[in-house]
């Protein structure tokens, strides 16, 4: 035998071993059942592992569905750490990072006396920037007492603080204004020229995360990272062997966000506040600084006023023939122009202000393209919220770039989430990456026929009929009293969200809760702890979501989750497909609003003790044809269009 076949013979033999020592771990007496209390052995969690190690030794590309129960995080996590090796995890939410790095990685490496080193890296906006916390507190003279408040709480957690992890800073809240001043951006960071850059945090972390055998980040940042990379920069995430995405779904869209280009009031107002601190701490005797600066925020201002209401998503190039938008947009380049100019007077004199420059230009060459005019590959939008807006230029299809990253970077590569397929299919998924993947799908392993109703109810308002919002109320208050609230109302859009609400607050005699009055993580401590509530919700409240138990009996869908075919970023979409001779309604707006339904039904049931009834408002689920590939997309639970029949299910569930 030569040796070339050796080596072959050899590495089969190792991965056959490697293959079966996995399987062996989720067996009843493996090593999972063992060192983890409460382990319990499911099959369609064995098959997964199984399938990830064969990846892994593969060196390919795997896209795994694994319906709600099935414990992937587990099923990749221990081929992961069995193979050795540098592993790159990255998730969708930092609730998931969060519960990787200090719950579920620590117990399967206990569990497996794996003794590696872990790192957890998250965006330089999630730590604490010594340099511009340390200027912020020398300028002065803009604070209020809230945040003058917050200012001290931050001093003395910041000689405390081993990380500079600000989501440990538990004394200054979450929405505080002062930490957009004292955190970093790519944007204004000083990099090695900073004065603070042997204590930095991110450096810290940075150096932590290449040293580590299993790395944890988001989908933001890793996808932030390959941008950067592409460009020349250093890089921040290190080249792994086995790299995996979960909550993969979020994927897509996330990336077209980091391929495209973006400009916000958030950059162009911290630039004001940089360029402001920089006259107030280091070139004091340079005051049209700070009226340059003034005038960019009047500017940003002025432009955020004329774009439209809270809110709303528009074409940018619809809006630039609007002689308001068009002409903030010129005064606003024009403000660029003069802040480059005002700045060039001081080059040299301060590092910040050297940056400023940079960014500067950079905002300004945007800004051109944005108002240029457009190319059919990219679709030109813009998103006003109460304060703020965003400018943004998106490529319509990613699939060429996505699939050259990995190409790029030889290694094993793992899509894994409950909700990718459509129809039971992965090709959606897949083809919108560029993805060459080994595909598996695997169906929840709870009983919905036992332990869920859908319900889709007769009589139902049609919509955009007066009183929709009134009418449905009525409808649905006899399940929601059978139910004793546990009932999450999801809605696809604000207006209806806020008109529900506002009915049920006024019938109901139970605790009523509505997305926007508090925190997400407030809100479902409230739910949680009355145990009556009806949470109404849009949004961020669709995934993400885990309430297990007896406090959650009950999903109410306002109708089925189409985008609004209004949306630039769909339109332009729909145009592209539609030149490409494709069919925009089978390709891109069913598929996403199957994707969408399945994250807002899998809310329901999340344990093998979970029971209840799942409601969508919409006929189109049973009247159109297309409604068939929702239900075949949806969990098998018994069905039926008798609200009775459904509070009977509700009133049969042991309390």
């Amino acid at each position: 035998m030569n040796l070339s076949n050796k080596i072959l013979k050899n590495n089969i033999l190792k991965n056959n071993i490697l293959k079966n020592n996995v399987a062996e771990d989720f067996a009843a007496s493996g090593s999972l059942a063992q060192g983890i209390k409460g382990f319990k052995p499911r099959e369609s969690q064995r098959q997964m592992a199984v399938a990830v190690m064969d990846a892994i030794n593969g060196r390919q590309q795997l896209v795994v569905e694994a319906g709600t129960g099935t414990g992937k995080t587990f099923a990749y996590l221990v081929p992961a750490l069995r193979a050795g090796g540098k592993v790159i995890i990255s998730t969708g939410s930092k609730a998931l990072q969060d519960q990787l790095f200090f719950k579920d990685l620590p117990a399967v490496a206990h569990a497996l006396h794996w003794q590696g080193l872990l790192a957890l890296l998250k965006g330089r906006s999630n730590y604490l920037c010594l340099e511009r916390f340390e200027r912020h507190a020398r300028a002065g003279g803009e604070l209020t007492a809230d945040p003058m408040a917050d200012l001290v709480h931050l001093r003395s957690w910041s000689s405390q603080t081993l990380d500079g992890d600000i989501s440990t800073c538990a004394l200054v809240a979450e929405k505080s204004p002062l930490w957009p001043a004292v955190t970093s951006t790519n944007d204004n960071c000083l990099g090695s020229q900073c004065p603070k850059y042997q204590d930095c945090f991110v450096v810290k972390a940075r150096r932590r995360a290449m040293n580590a055998e299993v790395l944890v980040v988001n989908h933001h940042l890793f996808l932030a990272d390959c941008v950067l990379k592409s460009s020349g920069f250093a890089e921040l995430i290190p080249h792994a062997d086995v790299t995996i995405f979960d909550e993969a779904h979020q994927i897509p869209d996330i990336a077209c966000q980091h391929f495209g280009q973006q400009l916000s009031s958030h950059q162009l107002m911290d630039l004001a506040r940089v360029i402001s601190v920089a006259y107030r701490t280091e070139v004091r005797d340079a005051a049209q600084l700070q009226k340059a600066a003034d005038r960019l925020c009047h500017c940003t201002q002025d432009l955020r006023q004329v774009l439209g209401e809270p809110g709303f998503r528009g074409n940018l190039r619809d809006s630039l023939v609007r002689p308001a938008v068009a002409r903030a947009l010129l005064l606003l380049d024009d403000t660029l122009e003069l802040c480059a100019e005002v700045i060039t007077l001081s080059l040299g004199r301060s590092a910040m202000l050297d940056a400023a420059l940079e960014r500067t230009l950079l905002y300004r060459a945007l800004l051109t393209r944005l108002r240029e005019i457009a190319t059919p590959d990219y679709s030109y939008w813009y998103e006003c919220h109460a304060r703020h807006f965003l400018l943004a230029l998106t490529p319509l299809r990613i699939a060429d770039r996505f699939g050259a990253l990995l190409a790029e970077k030889p290694g094993c590569w793992l899509f894994t989430s409950a909700t990718l397929s459509v129809n039971d299919r992965l090709d959606h998924f897949t083809q919108r990456l560029g993805l060459n993947a080994q595909t598996v799908l695997l169906h929840s392993p709870f009983d919905y026929a036992r332990q869920a109703l859908l319900c889709v109810p007769r009589n139902l308002p049609a919509p955009h009929q007066p009183d929709t919002a009134g009418k449905l109320a009525k409808l649905l208050q006899p399940l929601i009293e059978a139910s004793r609230g546990r009932c999450f109302l999801l809605c696809t859009s604000h207006q209806m969200m806020r008109s529900l609400a506002a009915e049920f607050r006024a019938s109901l005699k139970l605790p009523v809760l509505l997305q926007g009055e508090s925190s997400k993580g407030k809100l479902l401590a409230q739910f949680i702890a009355a145990g009556d509530a009806l949470l109404v919700a849009t949004s961020s409240f669709w995934e993400g979501i885990d309430v297990r138990g007896e406090v959650l009996s009950c999903v109410i869908i306002d109708k089925l989750p189409f985008t609004s075919p209004q949306d630039p970023l769909l339109k332009a979409r729909i145009a592209e497909c539609r030149r490409r001779g494709g069919d925009p309604f089978d390709e891109i707006q069913l598929p996403q609003a199957v994707v969408t339904l399945k994250q807002g039904i899998g809310r329901l049931i999340r344990d093998d003790t979970d029971r209840g009834v799942l409601v969508i408002c919409d006929n189109r689920l049973v009247m159109r044809s297309y409604g068939a590939v929702f239900l075949h997309s949806l969990p098998p639970a018994a069905r039926t269009r008798d609200l009775a029949k459904a509070i009977a299910f509700l009133e049969s569930s042991p309390h």
